[in-house]
């Protein structure tokens, strides 16, 4: 195995990685359709807002709380991941993304991990590669932002140096939410995204779809 966690923590966060997050919107798509993102501009607030008050900081609190709690039954953890969920889709989304994650550290490390939502099972398999909290919380926010940067690319559409530049306009917000999400305080979770979340939830009735969420 690597000595180096960071090379290891890119490898499970690539697109290449076999969690299908390329497939999932988190109701963007819908936002798309129904003209609320038709640019950059938009694309940016979109993202930064699912960042902040959205499943971005609240995955990375969970995130945070699965890595440093003490080997057992994550069972709390677990429930309050999936409750989280605001639809049908994106409880879906997490738990098989969440699976598949497993499947494959299991695998390629041998990890035990639980069956879980995505980021209980991220944050625990960090802890048992080694690899630090906070790389992890900032190249996870990173993620989480570019794969919805990757599907605005493709549903606005943006030029691939649009996106990219989406991306680097919110590295300070990352850097922040990363700071903000480390002490792992489930009590501080909360999320304030209600269109964000009513576009997750109409996903699922609109007429054409590229994307599961």
């Amino acid at each position: 195995m690597t000595s180096d966690p960071a090379l290891l923590l890119h490898q499970w966060l690539s697109p290449s990685f076999p969690v299908g997050a390329f497939s999932y919107s988190h109701g963007l798509e819908t936002a798309v359709a129904e003209g609320q993102i038709t640019d950059a501009a938009s694309a940016q607030a979109w993202i930064a807002t699912a960042l902040e008050h959205g499943a971005g900081l609240s995955d990375a609190i969970l995130l945070a709380a699965a890595w440093r709690a003490e080997a057992g039954d994550p069972g709390a953890l677990i429930d309050l991941a999936r409750a989280l969920a605001p639809s049908a889709e994106r409880l879906v989304e997490a738990d098989r993304m969440g699976a598949a994650l497993a499947r494959a550290l299991t695998a390629l490390h041998g990890h035990d991990l639980p069956d879980a939502p995505y980021p209980v099972v991220l944050g625990r398999a960090a802890r048992l590669s080694d690899i630090p909290l906070p790389l992890t919380l900032r190249l996870s926010l990173q993620a989480f932002a570019a794969n919805l940067v990757s599907a605005c690319v493709r549903l606005v559409p943006l030029g691939q140096t649009e996106g990219q530049g989406i991306t680097l306009a919110l590295m300070p917000l990352i850097e922040r939410l990363a700071l903000q999400a480390e002490p792992g305080d489930t009590d501080l979770i909360g999320t304030s995204a209600v269109l964000l979340d009513i576009a997750s939830m109409r996903h699922e009735t609109l007429n054409t779809r590229l994307f599961q969420s």
